[in-house]
């Protein structure tokens, strides 16, 4: 008496010797993957959104330094006073001078070089970059430049030329008030700032991770003997 005959598998069913690799958590790795990149795309929003308020505040109080240095370093406008029929009248020295035009480029130099340094230092904080720390970035910027503007008219010469001309006396030179004659100077932080980030993101910035794993090798399925 011969033993029966085990069936072999149905042929439409993959043997278990020969199944195909399965992933934790679903098919070939397919289905987890992207679940498992999505938790390392960085802190939640609300992280970045605490962290973007700090930058905001620090960029912005870097306006106190490009006050400072703009008032000690932007050239003088010379001033004169003089009486004419008992009225004391105000003129520019040197009507051909170009030391408004420096006011303005110094400006305008001094604050691309802080967004530069700025941008350079929220890089080396936070790599991975993201929409709110470049909103941070511009916005920090653009607030840095309004302080450093109002700081520095504060401190510079007075805003009144009449009683600086009369303190000096006839005929003598005196430096005219501090005035940002282009008001687009006061996006050159904020700018730059943005252009050197960028930059840097590119280069140096994490790249991201591929959304699915390595694909497992297809194995044909194993086939039982013909009836």
């Amino acid at each position: 008496m011969t033993a029966p005959l085990t069936p072999p598998p149905p042929p439409h069913e993959p043997s278990p010797q020969h199944a195909w690799p399965q992933a934790p958590g679903g098919y070939a790795g397919a289905a987890a993957a992207p679940h498992a990149a999505y938790g390392q795309d960085g802190p939640g929003m609300k992280t970045e959104l605490r962290e973007a308020a700090v930058i905001t505040v620090l960029v912005a109080l870097g306006g106190v330094l490009l006050g400072l240095l703009w008032m000690w370093l932007a050239p003088r406008v010379p001033l004169v006073g003089d009486v004419m029929d008992g009225n004391w009248v105000v003129y520019f020295k040197d009507t051909e001078g170009e030391q408004a035009v420096g006011v303005d480029g110094t400006f305008s130099l001094l604050a691309m070089a802080c967004g530069a340094v700025s941008a350079l230092a929220v890089f080396a904080w936070r790599r991975r970059g993201g929409v709110p720390l470049v909103v941070a970035l511009a916005l920090g910027g653009l607030l840095g430049s309004l302080l450093a503007w109002r700081l520095g008219v504060w401190l510079g010469p007075s805003q009144d030329v009449l009683a600086q001309a009369k303190a000096a006396g006839k005929g003598v030179t005196f430096s005219a008030p501090l005035k940002l004659g282009a008001k687009g100077a006061l996006l050159a932080w904020s700018l730059a700032a943005l252009l050197v980030h960028l930059g840097l993101t590119a280069l140096f910035g994490p790249r991201d991770p591929e959304a699915y794993g390595p694909q497992a090798p297809y194995t044909k399925p194993h086939e039982g003997p013909s009836a």
